[in-house]
């Protein structure tokens, strides 16, 4: 049975992080994702991220590039140029993940490649968009964290602001990404003409402060920081420190907590007409909070949760990465991809969480730089030996030997 998005090509001008991890989604569900790297540069700059980097691969280039192929082409070069619009002919997206302003430069917007093929998909993935006052800015997630407002809402109150400690902004901005391109080719097998999808991550981070947005935008609320990774309105729901760890507590519901004080023994806390509901607890957190750290601190964390779960108590340990991979539900999710390479032998790394028809348990290695170069010529344009040959003279794969 074909994987979802077979039959899709994607011709992919990506590197590092945030372009990269929208994509790879789009290669674990079936779609042809071929990069084309720059043979003057290098290629890919997450090749080389450190640690576990080796040469022109490394465990971060991995994470992001299984199940795709690579090509190298020189876009500045007349016959590698050439050979990047017959391939926009026979494919259906372009994707990007550059500067606002250097799709234009490039020449790979819709504009510039609808003559090739009037059902073309040019999805661009920048920090500010294609358009407005930064669209010639750098933005890497970091600063985005910042610039949204994300820093300013996360650490303990009395701290500096904080990042997530993943880059969430790249990764969401890669799903969006991702949604784009589907959509537009959609779109454009329905049509038959094909457009722009111009993804901003700070539209993207902007977007993602939803509920606080609207709380600020609407009431005019100033958000502030809560100890304890607390919810910003849901009392309680944060984490609490145990006897030997900490455990994270979520009464999103009013069933949920009288559940909560039912297990502590502490029924008082339920009736007590400071607590007695959501607008109660969150006027009082003050009082409610200092009393459930001094029953949270009798336990360890394992006893808790064997009181709490089969109570119907929201709660979850707080793992270390090592302890998440380990998880019973991780494995029998299947949340783990393996892939065998020649430098690091099996590797391992976190499988999409997109599932679509039966989960893909083939997966390949991330590619040598231009490995499949020869491969994609011969299989989507049918060119003979002779003709590759005439385009290694002529610079388009980065070198004249």
């Amino acid at each position: 049975m074909p994987l979802p998005l077979a039959g899709i090509t994607i011709l992919s001008l990506e590197q590092f992080g945030a372009g990269p991890f929208g994509t790879v989604h789009l290669a674990d569900l079936g779609a042809r994702v071929i990069k084309i790297e720059d043979p003057t540069t290098g290629g890919d700059v997450g090749r080389y991220v450190p640690p576990f980097a080796e040469g022109e691969d490394s465990l971060f280039f991995e994470t992001f590039n299984r199940n795709k192929e690579s090509i190298s082409l020189d876009l500045n070069t007349v016959a590698g140029r050439e050979t990047f619009e017959q391939l926009v002919a026979k494919s259906d997206a372009i994707y990007s993940n550059l500067r606002g302003d250097v799709p234009a430069k490039l020449r790979i917007t819709y504009d510039d490649l609808k003559h090739i093929n009037p059902a073309i998909v040019c999805c661009s993935v920048s920090g500010y968009g294609m358009t407005g006052p930064r669209a010639k800015n750098p933005g890497y997630d970091y600063m985005l964290q910042g610039l949204a407002g994300w820093m300013s809402l996360t650490g303990e109150p009395d701290g500096p602001p904080t990042k997530s400690g993943l880059s969430l902004v790249d990764f969401s901005g890669g799903f969006v990404g991702a949604l784009a391109l589907v959509s537009g080719v959609h779109a454009a097998r329905r049509d038959g003409i094909g457009m722009d999808c111009d993804v901003s991550l700070f539209d993207t981070a902007l977007s993602m402060t939803s509920y606080v947005g609207a709380w600020h935008l609407t009431g005019g609320h100033t958000p502030i920081r809560h100890s304890h990774s607390a919810h910003p309105s849901l009392v309680p729901f944060q984490v609490f420190q145990t006897q030997d760890n900490w455990i994270v507590i979520g009464c999103a519901k009013e069933k949920f907590y009288q559940r909560l004080c039912e297990v502590l023994g502490r029924t008082d806390l339920m009736t007590d007409p400071r607590f007695i509901d959501f607008a109660n607890r969150y006027e009082n957190r003050d009082l409610l909070i200092p009393q459930l750290d001094e029953i949270f601190v009798t336990k360890s964390t394992q006893e808790w949760l064997d009181l709490l779960m089969p109570a119907g108590v929201p709660c979850a340990a707080v793992n270390t990465v090592e302890e998440a991979f380990k998880d019973e539900h991780t494995i029998s999710r299947q949340m783990i991809a393996h892939t065998e390479h020649e430098i690091f032998g099996s590797v391992r790394t976190p499988a999409s969480p997109v599932n679509v028809g039966p989960k893909r348990i083939d997966h390949t290695r991330a590619p040598h730089r231009g490995e499949h170069t020869i491969e994609v010529l011969q299989d989507l344009l049918d060119l003979t030996d002779d003709q590759i040959a005439a385009l290694r003279s002529s610079g388009a794969f980065g070198d004249a030997s």
